[in-house]
């Protein structure tokens, strides 16, 4: 393997050549490097399964003689693959979606969709919004995995460190609090992001740690903002593994008021992407909190396992409807339903409503006219470190003035 092969190569797999060489152009047109082509799926397994280069973000037709885009999508998840992934197709939209949705549960980085004929804005809009992976990542440790050890470590050692989302009022552009997103600063990788070291905490007990230690640097942080009169919500995941452990509100009652923070500030979200293990556990923990005033939001609405079961039975106030709901429903009128008919469902509850994954004006509108509550995307804001939030609060005063006017 050559020096140019360790770099991270982007590979376009597109059976058309003339639709190759267009994207291939385009890519090279915005500043992205060392590119591989393939104009059938099998090249391109060869090429991963031999480990010729490092592939760090595949662009994938779907329509593709032989093997098609789906099975090579299969492909990708049978082989750990961890780059990242965008899904190219002239098809109906809702079978892109469909394909989507299959990736992800391959437990694929999938980056997006582009729909045919390709536009030279929607593809670098999502270089923009994704970042420039060519350049960011390390092309040695790209695709490594790390060792429970490591991560037991790193915890000990404080290397997690928060940033922070702000979440918006809707209807009146006033910011109300914070989602917590933790990250990993590795001392040789550099900053790591959740998806790569989540389920490994779940897998390997060390869920409970990362947690807490997320939970104190989150209530320290709000200590810190009511010094400067920021009167923010603070929200922070939760797994469904943090839910045996019968200490943990009073864990979190503790912290609380070791900051002088009152419960009824925070949030508490649990996402769906597992069952509840000790339904009883579960159920006992979840109700102390509400009991203590703490906020509980049902994350990522519609995407996880047994919703309508959960928002019987856990007294949750508050539902996050998924990104995948949100982002382009004002286009698209199955995402619209779907949509529409979760914000009904919350407010027949008389739960809050959250709307994640707003990433551009056109999502804004869509949802102000709606009666949906607050917003959080990253057309508001990416998630950033604690020490940039009074800055960004000052932009926004100033951008909401234009968005509401």
């Amino acid at each position: 393997m050559t020096v140019a092969d360790l770099q991270p190569h982007i590979m376009v797999i597109d059976d058309d050549p003339f639709v190759l060489g267009v994207l291939t152009h385009q890519l090279t047109s915005l500043g992205c490097q060392h590119l591989l082509t393939c104009r059938e799926a099998r090249h391109a397994m060869d090429v991963m399964e031999a480990a010729e280069a490092v592939v760090e973000l595949i662009f994938c037709d779907l329509d593709m003689p032989d093997i098609d885009g789906i099975e090579f999508v299969r492909f990708l998840g049978s082989i750990g693959y961890r780059g990242g992934v965008v899904l190219v197709s002239g098809e109906d939209i809702r079978v892109l979606q469909t394909a989507e949705r299959l990736a992800m549960a391959h437990n694929l980085r999938v980056l997006g969709t582009l729909h045919k004929p390709i536009s030279l804005a929607d593809l670098s809009a999502m270089l923009v919004l994704q970042g420039d992976v060519t350049t960011t990542l390390n092309p040695h440790t790209a695709l490594r995995q790390y060792l429970p050890d490591e991560l037991r470590q790193g915890i000990a050692n404080g290397e997690l460190v928060n940033h922070y989302q702000p979440l918006v009022s809707l209807s009146s552009g006033d910011v109300i609090g914070v989602e917590t997103l933790v990250r990993w600063q590795h001392p040789v990788d550099g900053l790591i992001y959740p998806d790569r070291f989540i389920s490994l905490a779940e897998d390997h007990n060390l869920i409970d740690d990362l947690t807490r230690c997320v939970l104190s640097q989150a209530m320290g942080r709000v200590s810190e903002w009511n010094a400067l009169d920021f009167k923010l919500h603070v929200s922070v995941n939760l797994s469904m593994n943090n839910l045996a452990s019968l200490q943990f509100p009073d864990f979190v009652a503790m912290t609380a008021a070791a900051n002088d923070i009152p419960l009824s500030r925070l949030v508490l979200e649990v996402t769906e992407s597992r069952l509840m293990r000790n339904r009883i556990a579960a159920l006992d923990i979840l109700t102390r909190l509400r009991l203590k005033h703490v906020s509980l939001s049902i994350d990522d609405f519609g995407t996880g396992h047994s919703s309508l079961v959960q928002l019987r039975d856990v007294p949750f106030d508050q539902l996050k409807i998924d990104r995948s709901f949100v982002h382009g429903a004002w286009r698209d009128n199955s995402l619209r339903a779907i949509f529409e008919g979760s914000l009904s469902m919350a407010r027949q509850l008389g739960m809050v409503s959250v709307a994640e994954g707003v990433e551009d004006e056109e999502d804004w509108h869509f949802l102000r006219a709606t009666d949906c509550d607050l917003a959080q995307g990253y057309f508001i804001a990416r998630p950033m470190p604690a020490e940039q939030l009074p800055d960004w609060m000052a932009h926004w005063q100033q951008q909401r003035q234009s968005l509401f006017a």
